[in-house]
């Protein structure tokens, strides 16, 4: 099987854009991913595109995706529109990459886009709550903010762990985002703005909680022959890995875990022939704070109840042993759901050629987390600097 490449990937800035829409931001990730790549790509060599979308607010669910193409000047080649919830786009680049692995596609454009934030605060609620389980979760009245607190509730009872370690996942984030020039909320906070916010559903408080953002990003994948021609530092996708779960939180047997997480970064691992400390840095999915400290755990990233002690002790910073958000994460960067999982991907791709915002410094190998829902289905991916094998 065919090993695949990003040679490309570009992002819109995320946040509020009364005057832009879905087609828009994506037509600007396009044009940034293209832009990206160092030899000249011309576009009609793209055999193929997968985009991610939940269609927040309803303005074109069917077809959205030959939408997009079409506006992009992508005449004719199949397109498929991909929905699992905040994890789209990163099913959209697992789908990019399985053509691009079994030779059915030397050239694929994989990316995603969401609008949030032109409907009203009911509206958006439910949009967003339609990625829970809807008959006994979503139709009862609980929200995702709900389900995360309860979460969040269950792992501060179960190990050594308090509200303070929720706010150090946001002012991390956000120290990181502050330096992004694409995030939504680009500024710094501080242990006490985090702890004192207004409270969202307890124990989680304003600043524990990701914006609903408008924003588009897009990657280019490629077979190796292509990147060989047109890339000087290509970025190897190492592994692809995906799990589906139990929709809902009522279903699970544990609260502080996400099992689809475990295991789809242990398919993905075993791909990639690594071990968890083998990562340079991380993108993990923190659209509650929580989503983050349970994320290094199921990632295998620290023991169980050791989250925590990562944060407390640097390790995630920047210049610590293991980054994780350098772009701010879903917490300060934003989180257009579709556009998401392939944002993660743009973020991997700068730091893997040098260019992150808050670059970690001798970065070869990445890996990004993709979660949908409260843990429905789950991608993760690794990715290395160079050619397999080869130091780029």
């Amino acid at each position: 099987m065919r090993d695949a490449y990003v040679i490309g990937a570009g992002q819109s800035p995320f946040g509020s854009y009364p005057d832009e829409t879905y087609r828009s931001l994506f037509e600007t990730a396009y044009e940034r991913a293209l832009d990206s790549v160092d030899g000249d790509l011309d576009p009609d060599r793209i055999d193929e595109a997968f985009l991610g979308t939940l269609g927040v607010g309803g303005r074109q669910i069917g077809l959205s995706g030959p939408a997009v193409t079409e506006h992009i000047g992508q005449h004719g080649i199949p397109t498929t529109r991909v929905e699992n919830a905040c994890a789209a786009s990163g099913y959209a680049m697992r789908n990019a990459v399985t053509a691009v692995k079994s030779g059915m596609a030397d050239v694929v454009l994989a990316g995603g886009y969401e609008v949030m934030t032109d409907t009203s605060a009911d509206q958006t609620k439910w949009w967003l709550g339609v990625s829970g389980e809807t008959e006994w979760e979503r139709l009862s009245g609980t929200t995702f903010a709900g389900v995360y607190a309860q979460m969040a509730s269950a792992y501060l009872d179960k190990y050594d762990a308090t509200p303070d370690d929720l706010s150090r996942v946001a002012v991390k984030n956000h120290a990181n985002g502050a330096e992004n020039p694409n995030a939504h909320l680009g500024f710094t906070c501080s242990l006490e703005d985090a702890t004192a916010a207004s409270t969202v559903a307890d124990p989680l408080t304003l600043y524990h909680c990701c914006p609903t953002t408008d924003g588009a990003s897009a990657a280019i994948v490629v077979s190796e022959e292509v990147a060989r021609e047109l890339s000087d530092v290509p970025v190897r996708v190492a592994a692809s890995g995906a799990a589906s779960g139990a929709v809902g939180l009522f279903q699970r047997d544990s609260l502080t875990s996400i099992p689809a997480t475990v295991t789809a970064a242990e398919d993905a691992y075993e791909q990639a022939g690594i071990e968890p400390g083998d990562v340079d840095f991380a993108e993990v999915h923190d659209c509650f704070a929580i989503a983050e400290l349970l994320a290094y755990e199921d990632l295998g990233l620290c023991d169980r109840g050791e989250a925590p002690r990562l944060l407390r002790e640097g390790v995630t910073d920047p210049d610590g042993d293991l980054p994780v958000n350098t772009s701010g994460g879903l917490k300060s960067k934003g989180h257009p759901i579709g556009a998401t999982g392939t944002g993660q991907v743009v973020e991997a791709f700068e730091q893997l050629r040098g260019d992150g915002h808050v670059q970690v410094e001798g970065a070869e190998r990445g890996l990004t987390h993709n979660v949908g829902g409260s843990g429905g289905g789950v991608t993760v991916h690794v990715f290395e600097r160079g050619f397999g094998g080869e130091s780029a």
